[in-house]
């Protein structure tokens, strides 16, 4: 309950501020901005999690690289790994997804249907997502890194921007085709702004127009045999990004266990850099016509 409290204070604090439209710094929540047609966005992340009685601390990093195919179309690479306190590190696997907007204009609530497959084995720690039951952290990766996993995941997005908030809800169903675990569902919500809504006068990367900060919450919902959040991993995250050059965007984000199922605190932190006219100097490179 005190993290609960806590989190609602920062939302209060949040509505305070004042705002202008500018980039999520979400982790695990979507909203309904994609990438511009031919910009590649190359990302870093890393998910750090603080163990609870006989969980071990993990180190998971993985690297996103995002392109805009069309303007209603994005697809994303996700690589994959991990390294745990007193074990071991291993390559952990991969995610290919897509996300498509079904309506090109903006409106007061904006869809976006999202499509994962994933070929990852059950070491895998980064937790972009929470689904189902609580994961496991306490097995061994010896035992972990031989359950593959060949899962297909679906979103659907629901994001609206208003007086410089956004709000985007996630829904996410889950199939693990390599094991016969049922559907599983899980959720994300998300909550949003920029901390100024003028633009200083003089080129500044620490004033306030280039930080936006949030919270977001995302954890599972059981599955079609054991559906509720009886056992599950439940999360409260105060998010941060900060715009540290015109491509680069740096996030942070605390996110606090709210079950005895959950790690106690994962950190998350990243990086984003975006090449603009990807595509065009790709295909410049290639010979092809500019």
């Amino acid at each position: 309950m005190r993290k609960i409290y806590l989190a609602a204070v920062f939302m209060g604090l949040l509505w305070a501020m004042p705002a202008r439209g500018q980039e999520s710094p979400y982790f695990v929540t979507y909203d309904h901005h994609l990438e511009e047609p031919g910009n590649l966005e190359v990302a870093t992340s890393a998910t750090i999690g603080v163990p609870r009685g006989a969980q071990h601390a993990f180190f998971a990093p993985y690297i996103e690289l995002e392109y805009g195919i069309l303007g209603r179309w994005t697809t994303e690479l996700y690589l994959e790994g991990q390294s745990t306190a007193n074990d071991s590190s291993l390559f952990t696997g991969w995610r290919l997804e897509n996300r498509v907007r079904p309506f090109e204009r903006e409106h007061w609530i904006n869809p976006v249907l999202y499509v994962e497959f994933e070929d990852i084995n059950e070491a895998d720690k980064i937790q972009k997502e929470i689904v189902g039951h609580a994961p496991d952290l306490t097995s061994p990766n010896s035992v972990l890194r031989g359950n593959k996993n060949h899962e297909l995941e679906s979103k659907l997005i629901l994001s609206s921007n208003t007086h410089d908030w956004n709000i985007a809800e996630n829904l996410i169903v889950e199939k693990n085709f390599s094991a016969d675990e049922g559907i599983e569902f899980g959720y994300a919500f998300g909550l949003s702004r920029p901390l100024a809504s003028i633009a200083s006068a003089n080129e500044c990367r620490w004033c306030r127009e280039n930080f936006s900060a949030g919270v977001e919450f995302y954890g599972g919902m059981g599955s079609t045999r054991q559906f509720g959040l009886n056992d599950t991993a439940q999360y409260a995250a105060p998010v941060i990004a900060w715009r540290v050059s015109d491509n680069g965007q740096l996030r942070f984000s605390p996110s606090f266990g709210l079950t005895r199922e959950s790690a106690p605190v994962l950190f998350r932190a990243g990086y984003v850099y975006e090449i603009q006219g990807f595509g065009r100097k790709l295909g410049q490179w290639f010979g092809a016509k500019p």
